[in-house]
Order: structure tokens, then C-alpha cells, then sequence
């Protein structure tokens, strides 16, 4: 019997309700789009009105290999979860890894795409309002590549301790919704400030 299913048994409703863990992560993932949405909305608001330059199509170009990054680590986790609940604990591991890496990947994109604007565009979060929009909503994103990517290191160290088991399976399903999301608003994120933004 699934989490949300009701069985009616010798005169009795019984009903199973879903996972803890699962609802605390739906809550968070509501929460923190609600902050994404703000976050958005202030950068579509204030792109353009910028009385000073640089404008984005003067300065950004859009992160292509790394994007493929992080939006393949969403594969490489959901395939780790599999692996998981199916027990083989050593796939598990080389997924996890992956995905780990894919998620530095992107965050090295993103160093080096602010080292650029920074030091060699002189483009800061004080410049304009674009500047200040745009570090504060690709930064509130990196933030959450990297909270994700600190999570996913210690479950590689429990892993390569041996305390991560199948039954803890959900858990790592958990985990990789948040991984999801993440990289759901990468994809808005991009549409938004290397796509309709420029």
C-alpha cells in the first residue's frame, strides 16, 4: 500500500500517510520559489532601466557547456536513487560522485563567469541596477548549488564509510528533489537573464 492510499479493513479505515521527510522537502521547495519568484520579478522589473552601463547583451554570454552540467546532474541523481533503492550501493556511489561533479562543474562556470565581469568588466553588484539584480539572483542560485552540493558530499563520505544501505532509499529520494528543483530554476533563471533579459 502507497503512501496516500485508504484501505477499508474489517470495518475500519486505515490510512497511511506520506513521508515526513517528503512533505518537510515539498514545504522547503514552495518556500524557496516563493524567494525565486521574488528574486525574478525584481530582475525583469529593473533589466533595462539601468541609467549607466554596461547592459547585459554588452557584458554576459550565456554558460552553455555548464548548464548542460548541472542539467545533466539531474540525471545522473535520479539514476542514483534507482540504483539505491534497488541495493546496489557501489552504482549508487559512482552516480553520486557524478553528480557531485557535474555540480562543481556549474559552479566553476559561474566563478569564472564572475572573475570575467568583475576584474576584467569591472561590472560589480554596485555598478547598476542590472548588475545588482543580477548578482543577487544568479548568486541566491549558486548558493543553492553549493548548500546542495555540501549534502551531497557527506552522503559520498557516509557511502564510502558504509552507512549508506537501500534502506535509506528515501532519504536520497528526498535529496535528489531538492537537486531537482534546483536545477528546475537554473533552466528559468537562464531563460530569464541570457534569454529574454539580453
Amino acid at each position: 500500500m502507497n503512501a496516500t492510499s485508504i484501505t477499508v479493513a474489517t470495518g475500519r479505515l486505515e490510512w497511511n500517510p506520506p513521508d515526513r521527510g517528503r512533505i518537510a522537502m515539498f514545504g522547503l521547495i514552495a518556500a524557496e520559489a516563493a524567494i525565486f519568484t521574488i528574486f525574478i520579478v525584481a530582475y525583469l522589473f529593473y533589466v533595462g532601466k539601468s541609467l549607466t552601463g554596461p547592459l547585459p547583451k554588452d557584458v554576459l554570454s550565456a554558460p552553455i557547456v555548464y548548464t548542460i552540467c548541472l542539467l545533466s546532474s539531474s540525471i545522473t541523481i535520479h539514476f542514483a536513487a534507482k540504483s539505491l533503492r534497488r541495493g546496489d550501493v557501489l552504482r549508487f556511489g559512482v552516480l553520486c560522485l557524478a553528480t557531485i561533479t557535474l555540480g562543481a562543474a556549474f559552479l566553476y562556470g559561474t566563478g569564472t563567469e564572475w572573475y570575467r565581469l568583475i576584474y576584467k568588466e569591472g561590472f560589480t553588484i554596485s555598478t547598476n541596477l542590472f548588475g545588482t539584480t543580477y548578482y543577487s539572483l544568479v548568486g541566491l542560485h549558486g548558493f543553492h548549488v553549493f548548500v546542495g552540493l555540501v549534502v551531497l558530499s557527506i552522503v559520498m563520505a557516509l557511502t564510502l564509510l558504509g552507512s549508506v544501505r537501500s534502506e535509506h532509499a528515501e532519504r536520497i529520494d528526498v535529496l535528489s528533489l531538492y537537486w531537482h528543483f534546483v536545477d528546475v530554476v537554473w533552466i528559468v533563471v537562464f531563460t530569464v537573464v541570457y534569454v529574454i533579459g539580453r
